[in-house]
């Protein structure tokens, strides 16, 4: 059988506000072109981030009633850092409120200014809190994850010869760490082999440098290892898991990925002498190290949707539905990078829109038409995001990527054939959208609150 089935049943239901085009006109215009500003309910489809939008489990919400609400020491938090431990066997476990308050505590610990940190490719938040500090985010992905149009199967991969090249140009002593973020989500969400990750660490022994994961989406790339990588097809999910984290020494970690819930996240390291100086900042910044901004109940939900990701049955719907919009959209010719990614698709704005120039932001104009088209909203991932460098001055990103990040559990195969008439019907007549230019922008993550308008 090909058709793909949803491997649990629906219990409960969300109605969609369902707008008419002349309607969404006047939403996005109010909104200043932003599709971050945008109420939610006006939205028909939701594909802005697969971050915090999962569908819970009947265990997961049965789970949050179980939660224990004490300041100190909760049950909960028990619970939670067992299930943590169970897959990522680190020695010091800190919960935070989510991912990016676990990179701000990080980054506070380990960066400043002359430090630079390395990775396949660091995302919005891992770069800002890196520069924050005044330390510098370096992307060393492989060439052919560079390459939207190009097949190969870890395109995620960090370049093992330009890290070590990059570790004696710049000095051991200024670089706390080395990154793997996985899947790499700014790259396409391309996994990172196994054999890549342990050749990682070998280079980081070798310079006696930690090696951390970003692990937002850590089963997604588990399950890619499985169906991918040679020797792994009859090895369980989890123990692919375990190997994982085996070879890194700390990892932070978004809970609203692939823990399958609406919020949370946490730090996870070996080292006694940053886990200290972590708790330090959390109960500064966000709370009690056995809550760390986070209810009990949060903490329960988290620790069962770790048992739950695991499941190879989920794994697989979550991969193959994914899969199944991306072929589609490939078979209207509408380009996309390949091999289609674990959480989203993402489009190649540039190469589908060539008349609208990078510094004109074909992702932007791409993501604006979808919304306005269908009532569908995505994320630009390209030059509107990465554009502006930290002196103020802008250039084209290396790609320009609209990704249609796809909710956990959330939408069914009518939902997504809804999605790719709507991209084939904009896609039929893509000459005839313009480019976008900034008419105000902060000077940090701009595209959370930039204004913009069209180009005449």
């Amino acid at each position: 059988m090909i058709t793909i089935i949803e491997p649990f049943r629906i219990k409960a239901v969300e109605p969609i506000l369902m707008t008419t085009r002349a309607e969404r006109e006047e939403f996005i215009k109010e909104a200043n072109y932003n599709l971050f500003k945008l109420d939610s309910e006006k939205v028909i489809i939701d594909f802005l981030t697969d971050s915090g939008t999962s569908s819970m489990s009947a265990r997961q919400w049965g789970s949050i009633m179980q939660g224990d609400e004490s300041y100190a020491g909760s049950p909960s938090y028990y619970r939670f850092k067992n299930a943590v431990a169970n897959l990522m066997p680190f020695k010091h476990i800190i919960p935070t409120h989510q991912g990016r308050a676990a990179e701000k505590i990080l980054f506070s610990v380990i960066g400043g200014k002359g430090k630079f940190i390395p990775n396949n490719t660091h995302f919005d938040t891992t770069r800002a809190n890196i520069e924050y500090t005044g330390a510098v985010g370096v992307d060393l992905v492989i060439e052919e994850g560079k390459n939207p149009a190009l097949e190969h199967p870890f395109k995620g991969n960090i370049n093992l010869e330009r890290l070590e090249a990059f570790i004696n140009e710049k000095g051991v002593e200024n670089i706390p760490v080395v990154m793997l973020t996985v899947t790499n989500n700014s790259g396409g969400g391309q996994p990172v082999a196994m054999e890549n990750i342990r050749a990682t660490k070998e280079i980081c022994k070798k310079y006696n440098i930690p090696l951390f994961i970003d692990a937002c989406r850590f089963a997604e790339n588990a399950y890619f290892i499985k169906t991918r990588e040679q020797g792994y097809a009859n090895v369980t999910i989890e123990n692919i898991v375990k190997e994982m984290f085996s070879y890194a020494d700390g990892c932070t970690m978004s809970a609203k990925k692939d823990a399958l819930v609406n919020i949370g996240g946490w730090l996870a390291l070996n080292s006694d002498v940053w886990a200290q100086q972590a708790r330090n900042l959390l109960i500064l910044t966000e709370g009690f190290p056995t809550y760390g901004g986070l209810a009990g109940r949060d903490l329960e939900a988290i620790a069962t949707g770790l048992e739950e990701v695991v499941s190879e049955d989920y794994l697989h719907y979550r991969i193959v539905s994914t899969q199944y919009l991306g072929n589609h959209l490939l078979k209207a010719g509408i380009p996309i990078v390949r091999p289609t990614g674990g959480h989203a698709i993402y489009i190649d704005a540039r190469a589908m829109l060539p008349h609208i120039k990078p510094l004109q932001y074909p992702g932007q104009s791409l993501a604006i038409e979808m919304y306005l088209h269908a009532g569908i909203r995505a994320c630009e991932i390209g030059t509107v995001m990465f554009g502006l460098q930290p002196d103020g001055t802008e250039k084209e990103a290396a790609m320009d990527l609209v990704r249609l990040a796809i909710p956990r559990r959330v939408y069914t195969q009518s939902h997504i054939d809804y999605v790719i008439e709507a991209l084939t019907e904009i896609n039929a007549n893509k000459n005839k959208l313009k480019g976008v230019k900034i008419t105000w922008q902060p000077e940090q993550l701009r595209h959370f609150t930039a204004n913009f308008d069209f180009i005449d």
